[in-house]
């Protein structure tokens, strides 16, 4: 039996707590694409190499998930997952970059899914205006950025330009409305403390990486 708490103060859940909810999500997807109705947390955990009882102390903070002996039912716990992670909307996304990376995530699945739409591509170089990407946009100019994000009333803001021109495309996001911003250009970005802003420099897990290689060679 699942008693599903619907409204949950954000400020008590941590970003590893939602980073883990993402990760449960796609491993009950795999359950139910091999045919498995009810998983127990320590069964979720081998199955997936996760912690049994971290599963469980992340799911108490939405309610109580699952019946004691029996299990969670795996298609009642994906539902409140969706739920939770706010995955029952769609979730309409403006990139502005249209460099490789912003035309990658374009055709990117995981930005493309029935989940995430992307609604516009801008780049404020005249030369790239009206370019085709492999999704089938037409890159715009990011002059329009503030019509843009109203007629086609954009959620997600992304960030793919040089360093150089992060923080104006950040302001001009929030200026035009966008309160959640991804930013993927390599450096921190300021905005007001009522705008969610998140950060990905790809850069920093290669290091962090190239970190941990240099300390294995050093202790052989």
């Amino acid at each position: 039996m699942t008693a599903y708490k619907r409204h949950v103060d954000p400020a008590t859940i941590s970003d590893l707590t939602i980073a883990r909810l993402s990760i449960y999500l796609r491993c009950v997807d795999r359950l139910i694409e091999v045919g498995i109705d009810t998983v127990s947390s320590q069964e979720l955990a081998r199955r997936f190499n996760l912690n049994s009882a971290q599963i469980r102390k992340d799911l108490a903070h939405f309610g109580e998930f699952g019946v004691r002996g029996v299990g969670y039912n795996v298609s009642e716990l994906h539902r409140c997952i969706v739920e939770i992670l706010g995955l029952d909307s769609e979730r309409r996304l403006l990139i502005v970059g249209a460099g490789n990376l912003g035309t990658a995530l374009c055709h990117y699945s995981g930005f493309s899914g029935e989940n995430f739409l992307v609604v516009g591509i801008l780049d404020r170089d005249s030369s790239r205006i009206s370019d085709p990407t492999p999704a089938g946009l037409l890159v715009e100019d990011s002059v329009r950025l503030g019509e843009i994000v109203k007629q086609r009333q954009v959620d997600i803001g992304v960030i793919t330009t040089p360093a150089s021109s992060a923080q104006s495309v950040c302001d001009q996001m929030v200026e035009a409305g966008i309160s959640t911003i991804l930013n993927f250009a390599p450096i921190r970005v300021r905005a007001p403390e009522t705008v969610m802003v998140k950060s990905v420099d790809l850069k920093i897990y290669l290091e962090e990486l190239s970190f941990h290689l240099t300390q294995r060679n050093r202790n052989r």
